[in-house]
């Protein structure tokens, strides 16, 4: 059984909450185990950070990125904080806001694709 470290799951809680409109189509299609009976969840706790979407069987993160990850410093951020979850054993995609909006089903092919890329590594 998981521990709950409660400011954690408090934050993760209102990121849920709060998450951008992206994010929020992206998880109408990944909910309830609609991608190819993946089961994915918003905002897991790993480590410090709070990945988008999570398919804990798959140790497969998806991110999903918009414009402020174009600077150098969310750059940087976004390589540690990938280099930490690689450690961690997850693998990780991104995903563009923009992506997301001009060809949702696109964006979830390639999520399926990668997903059971990993049934052939």
């Amino acid at each position: 059984m998981r521990t709950i470290d409660l400011p954690k799951h408090t934050q993760a809680q209102r990121l849920r909450r709060s998450a951008p409109k992206a994010e929020r189509l992206l998880w109408s299609r990944l909910k309830n185990r609609t991608l190819g009976g993946y089961k994915f969840v918003r905002q897991e706790v790993v480590g410090p950070y709070f990945p988008d979407f999570v398919c804990r069987d798959r140790m497969f993160i998806v991110e999903v990125d918009g414009a402020t990850h174009s600077t150098d410093a969310e750059k940087a951020k976004d390589v540690a904080r990938e280099r930490f979850l690689r450690a961690e054993g997850y693998r990780v995609i991104r995903v563009q806001n923009a992506d997301v909006y001009e060809n949702l089903d696109g964006v979830c092919e390639y999520i399926l694709m990668m997903l059971e890329e990993r049934d052939t590594l």
